[in-house]
């Protein structure tokens, strides 16, 4: 269905107008400037002819079969078109009319009744609240975007779909002014009926789209999303997703660490680098991303080529490169051999500054030296920041010949501003990619590394791990709420997870009984459901060394409790054996209610608040998975050793990552969030043991 709306042989304009200040007179405008070739039918009972086309009172008055239809009227005339609409078997209608579930609890009633209307007749929806689409190779502007009226429409591979009107207008003249083609654009507004993975879904099949540049703001269907993305990467197009919402001010406080470090985006986050998705910050720089996928496809490695004609440009390119994390590639001995053929022995070969030149060859070697960087086996994407310098116009051309010749990624990037517009002008003519500004330059080249990366991991073999016990059957014993240390560490427990010795008692129990079970020294803690932070609330002693020690420190503890958390209702006292650990870390999990259990993992103790510095992935994982999700921490030189320090074990951390990841997808929405932390982890071969947890039961 959508496919035959988004190609149609005819549409009609309800609300035509022969007046460009209204929704449907820029419409009407546009379909008949832009040269659609299908049939197109103006509807205004106040006029008979719109745009130099006869107009019709009603739909019904027009006759014949219409494919799609715009709705450009105020409210209260949307749901009565709609139904003529119906009756008249149109296939597809774009309400671009607000005032609905934008606007609250009233305007969602309105678009409720709008889908029903639709579902009743057979209608998909776009929008409401949206600006249409565009089909440039139908010369087809189905939009009351402004951003419109220069011609022609851009036309090429690029599939373009945005949540809000004006970023796809946005993306739609980025794409014109950087030399990209658009397949289709579309604007989906609220997403009533067909929402963003239809739009995926379609570009994934459409031989006319190569690569796919997206604006969302959120998703309704977590689920369909992976398989709309793996669909997309099975068929080899790139799917490049800006999504806003990044930061979440305002954001609920959360009883655990988990719950507020893996909010809504960095899971949405952790997914795309999952399943394949290029991820930019910026809705213009995601057509500029994904026209250099489409021309040159993915980087398969991250060693980049930096050259420009001014030492100075080539130096402020290369600190950005290393300052995002991207790598200067060693050249080949080869590759070096040619290339100080010209270059002064003074001068570092990558990155290459090469103007200035005092040979004959100085053209030549300003324009070819792309391609012989390009060719290093060692290279696997190049950055040119061109430069003011002379005969700039013609080298720009060349580098865009030289560019499109290869395969391997290049970003141009023309610093100059307008002295090099003819350069723009001849880059466009070639279909070349380039960027204006050396941050769209980098993250272009930070965004498609770390795509090319993702393509290349192998979806790993997930199984449920051995010695896993029944954490259902726990679950159910606990009952819901907020859980004690002791409770969630017996979920742990049951996973296989090591945790510490430890016998929890009533106030009124003998806890120096209980300590010298276990063995002195040890830790007391107190037992509250409402203290979630039990050092905060001076709930903790630690190193006791006698039955003495015991009894004074609850008595501490009590009254640590009394003036720290007032109210909080002290059930008992935790004891618990001294545990030792190289290092402390956090692994936790929580429900996300768009795409199911996550785990995370990160530095523990106090430092997962003051850092952040943590790793997401959809749950369950592997033990691979695991692994690469250590290695991906800032931190990961403290768990592989650095400076001296011991190597700890990764393979233990790993496979309580895999253990934890498993009981939160056993548990589903019955687990909302975990939090083992800290868990001390030694050195390698030596394990670890988790001396806290929380979570919370549904």
């Amino acid at each position: 269905m959508l496919r035959a709306i988004l190609n149609p042989a005819s549409v009609a304009v309800i609300g035509a107008s022969s007046d460009t200040l209204k929704f449907g007179g820029r419409v009407i405008r546009f379909v008949v400037d832009h040269g659609f070739g299908g049939r197109i039918v103006p509807v205004n009972p106040s006029a008979t002819e719109v745009c130099g086309i006869a107009a019709y009172p009603s739909l019904s008055a027009a006759g014949g079969p219409i494919d799609v239809a715009v709705l450009a009227v105020p409210t209260r005339f949307i749901a009565p078109s709609l139904e003529e609409c119906g009756k008249v078997g149109v296939k597809g209608v774009i309400v671009i009319t607000a005032d609905y579930a934008e606007v609250g609890a009233e305007g969602k009633v309105r678009q409720d009744e709008l889908v029903a209307i639709a579902r009743r007749h057979g209608i998909r929806l776009i929008g409401p609240n949206c600006l249409g689409f565009i089909n440039p190779h139908l010369a087809l502007a189905l939009t009351s975007s402004v951003a419109l009226a220069p011609k022609p429409m851009p036309k090429g591979d690029i599939g373009i779909v945005s949540q809000s009107g004006s970023v796809m207008a946005s993306m739609i003249t980025n794409a014109r002014d950087v030399g990209a083609g658009v397949s289709v654009a579309a604007s989906i507004g609220n997403q009533a009926d067909l929402e963003l993975c239809d739009f995926i879904e379609y570009f994934a099949d459409d031989p006319l789209t190569r690569s796919i540049a997206i604006y969302a703001e959120g998703l309704l269907d977590g689920k369909r999303f992976i398989g709309a993305a793996r669909r997309c990467r099975e068929a080899g197009k790139p799917l490049v997703i800006a999504k806003s919402g990044a930061t979440e001010a305002g954001s609920r406080l959360t009883q655990s660490h988990t719950a507020s470090l893996a909010g809504a985006h960095p899971v949405f986050e952790a997914v795309c680098r999952d399943e394949a998705v290029c991820l930019v910050d910026d809705p213009e720089r995601a057509v500029m991303a994904a026209h250099v996928l489409a021309r040159f496809g993915a980087p398969d490695g991250d060693g980049l080529a930096v050259l420009s004609p001014s030492g100075g440009t080539v130096a402020v390119a290369a600190d950005r490169v290393i300052r995002a994390g991207l790598r200067i590639a060693e050249l080949s001995a080869s590759t070096a051999a040619r290339l100080r053929q010209y270059i002064p022995p003074t001068r570092p070969l990558n990155p290459l500054e090469f103007g200035g030149l005092a040979t004959d060859k100085s053209f030549e070697v300003n324009t070819e030296a792309l391609g012989w960087l390009r060719a290093d086996p060692n290279v696997a994407a190049v950055l040119l920041a061109a430069a003011s310098a002379p005969q700039v116009d013609a080298k720009i051309k060349r580098w865009g010949e030289i560019a499109l010749a290869g395969e391997k990624p290049v970003v141009l990037a023309l610093c100059p501003g307008s002295l090099v517009d003819r350069g723009r002008a001849d880059l466009r003519a070639l279909g070349c990619p380039f960027v204006n500004r050396m941050d769209d330059a980098i993250g272009v080249l930070r965004a498609i590394v770390d795509y090319g990366h993702a393509l290349r991991r192998s979806r790993p073999n997930v199984q449920r791990p051995s010695a896993f016990g029944d954490v259902k059957a726990v679950a159910d014993r606990l009952g819901g709420g907020t859980l004690t240390e002791h409770e969630a560490k017996s979920l742990l427990a049951a996973a296989g997870v090591p945790v510490t010795r430890e016998a929890q008692r009533a106030p009124t129990e003998d806890l120096a009984a209980a300590a010298a079970e276990i063995g002195f020294p040890v830790a007391l803690k107190v037992v509250s459901r409402q203290v979630s932070h039990k050092s905060d609330a001076g709930g903790v002693q630690i190193g006791l060394a006698d039955e003495h020690a015991v009894r004074a420190a609850a008595a501490t503890i009590r009254d640590n409790v009394a003036q720290r958390a007032p109210g909080a209702i002290v059930e008992g006292f935790l004891v618990q054996e001294m545990a030792r650990g190289e290092l402390e870390v956090i692994v936790g999990s929580r429900w996300d209610a768009q795409f199911g259990a996550v785990v995370m993992v990160g530095l523990g103790g106090i430092y997962v608040e003051l850092l952040g510095d943590v790793q997401l992935a959809l749950a369950p994982v592997a033990h691979a998975q695991a692994l690469a999700m250590l290695g991906a921490l800032a931190g990961w030189p403290l768990i592989g050793g650095v400076r001296g320090r011991p190597r700890l074990d990764s393979d233990a951390l790993a496979d309580a990552i895999v253990r934890l990841s498993w009981l939160a997808a056993e548990l589903g929405p019955r687990l909302l969030e975990f939090d083992a932390n800290p868990v001390l982890l030694r050195r390698a071969g030596e394990g670890l043991i988790a001396v806290d947890a929380r979570a919370t039961l549904a």
